[in-house]
């Protein structure tokens, strides 16, 4: 759980965003000589951490609502905090509002870094000195550092209009290929059925990239079509050629034409069409998610008790910020058991290193005001340059910098800030995996269940169309892909927990194996018939006329 991965393709891009939007704010407020309201710029400022992998489109409208997220969760910790001054109060709201702001992120699938940033902020806030009247102001900065994120996270779109359509065609085809040598090399063994869900995962996150892009460009019709190629080979992986997916791949990096394969079916314009109603299905209300049976409300509960725990166990231990505490505990909770352990441990193992980095940056943080601002900047960058290759990795990084930021308004004493860090993470570890033991989730089997029912039925649609010999097959085809992804998903989240029923797992396998049977079987068919599978004329300005 500590052996270091390789680091994310796009790392660099939230690193030097959250430098950027950070260093604005704090630079001004440097000029004026109000280094302590940095926290408040520095929420909306570290909203430039999310939404990377959105097209800009789509990045437009969530990274405003991760800023209006951000705004309302320091508004109701500056609201709490002015009304009441009783410590076991505000650990109360900053477990409620943990548990509010994972659900949401999870619910809303925003992606990293998730809930943790706002937990952070939130929490921290709640232990500030603050006063009615000052909230308005505070906000209004929390705001202007969101509109400096919102700007430098979609500054990129100027250069590279269609970057991260790009490199989520590019990963869709670099997994197809490694999945086409781990097919031959391995047939159907352990290796293989790795890099077929990672494949499929891929695939099927690139398919949602254009989903979610503004106008049917040309560039953006091309890459339509390398993924059905991607598609194609996680179907078939014996026809594929890897070596030609590779060189796709490749070929989409900086800003050149988009590459177009030699050998163009007459219909494969065609293919495209249909793919928002046959992919994505109607959008799902967000109550709807968080209904009741939903699998995200055992995690609800268990980041509300574990935080809980946490805080009020600091309160207890004498620990002057109990939000550490209540953060620790927080930023542990993952899909599953097992995985709450691993981010436990590697939690534990990144702060304490955490401490020893904060002990030897500290003197030169502390000969002043811009050089803590400096000493800030690095750690944030080095933070989002190693979290992607492991968690404890990043959290070295991150350690530090959430104690220099205590540090803007006054320099306090190392020693005090380092015992108080490492008792509190011991504290919020310990309770935080102790309340995911205790609150358990048995709706984890009813998940692989519905998962079970909704690929079978995926499957039994491909093969109807499949039987019919006429009419287009890549609709259901991505449809059964995408269930297929949610059925592996929900296996792995079920097959980390504890104290559940028995899980089904021949009937996943079986599923899966059916599945993947059916995709094929669609690839061979689109390659028989070709022009055959086109459907009716005009199918194409459809796709490129489609709202987005």
């Amino acid at each position: 759980m500590l052996r270091p991965n390789k680091p994310s393709d796009t790392w660099f891009k939230p690193a030097c965003s959250v430098v950027v939007a950070t260093a604005i704010p704090d630079l001004t407020l440097l000029a004026l000589g109000r280094l302590d309201l940095v926290m408040y710029t520095m929420a909306g400022s570290f909203c430039a951490l999310y939404t990377h992998h959105l097209p800009y489109a789509a990045r437009a409208r969530a990274l405003a609502w991760v800023v209006a997220g951000m705004t309302a969760s320091v508004a109701a910790a500056l609201v709490t905090a002015s009304l009441t001054g009783s410590a076991a109060v505000l650990v109360a709201v900053g477990a409620v509002l943990a548990a509010l702001q994972k659900t949401l992120c999870d619910a809303t699938r925003i992606g990293p870094p998730g809930h943790l940033i706002f937990t952070f902020i939130s929490s921290a806030t709640l232990f500030a000195p603050s006063t009615l009247g000052q909230v308005p102001a505070h906000l209004a900065l929390t705001l202007a550092g969101g509109a400096v994120a919102w700007l430098v996270g979609m500054a990129p779109a100027l250069l590279r209009p269609h970057g991260p359509e790009r490199r989520a065609t590019a990963r869709a085809l670099r997994a197809a290929a490694a999945y086409a040598d781990a097919a031959r090399a391995g047939g159907e063994g352990a290796a293989a059925e790795r890099a077929r869900s990672a494949a499929a995962g891929a695939v099927h996150a690139a398919w949602q990239a254009l989903l979610a892009t503004g106008s049917r460009t040309a560039a953006r019709r091309a890459l339509g079509c390398l993924v059905v190629r991607a598609e194609e080979a996680l179907a078939a992986p014996d026809a594929a050629d890897p070596g030609a997916l590779r060189a796709w791949a490749a070929k989409l990096r900086g800003t050149g034409a988009v590459p177009r394969p030699a050998d163009v079916r007459p219909g494969e314009r065609d293919e495209l069409l249909g793919v928002e109603a046959e992919l994505a299905g109607p959008a799902v209300p967000l109550w709807r998610r968080l209904g009741p049976g939903s699998p995200l409300l055992p995690i609800t509960l268990r980041t509300a008790v574990g935080c809980a725990l946490a805080g009020y166990a600091s309160l207890a231990l004498g620990v002057g910020r109990p939000y550490w505490a209540l953060v620790t505990a927080a930023s542990l909770y993952q899909a599953n058991l097992t995985l709450t352990w691993n981010r436990g441990v590697q939690r534990v193992v990144g702060n304490l290193v955490g401490v020893l980095a904060f002990a030897a940056i500290a003197p030169f943080a502390h000969l002043g005001h811009a050089e803590l601002i400096v000493s800030c900047l690095a750690l944030a960058f080095g933070a989002e340059a190693l979290i992607s290759r492991n968690y404890w990795m990043g959290s070295v990084c991150v350690t530090p910098m959430a104690l220099l930021v205590t540090e803007f308004a006054r320099f306090q004493r190392p020693g005090e800030l380092i015992l108080d860090r490492v008792v509190d993470t011991l504290v919020g570890a310990v309770l935080g995996v102790a309340a995911a033991i205790l609150v358990t989730n048995r709706r984890a089997t009813d998940h692989i269940e519905r998962a079970l029912a909704a690929a079978e039925r995926a499957t039994e649609r491909a093969e109807a169309g499949l039987a019919a010999g006429s009419g287009p097959v890549e609709p259901a085809r991505r449809r059964l892909t995408a269930a297929l992804v949610e059925l592996r998903a929900a296996a792995d989240a079920a097959a980390g927990e504890w104290w559940q029923r028995a899980l089904p797992e021949q009937r996943v396998v079986a599923a899966e194996r059916a599945g993947h049977r059916t995709l094929a079987a669609t690839v061979r068919r689109s390659r028989e018939n070709g022009p055959a599978t086109r459907v009716r004329e005009g199918a194409a300005d459809a796709w490129e006329g489609a709202p987005a």
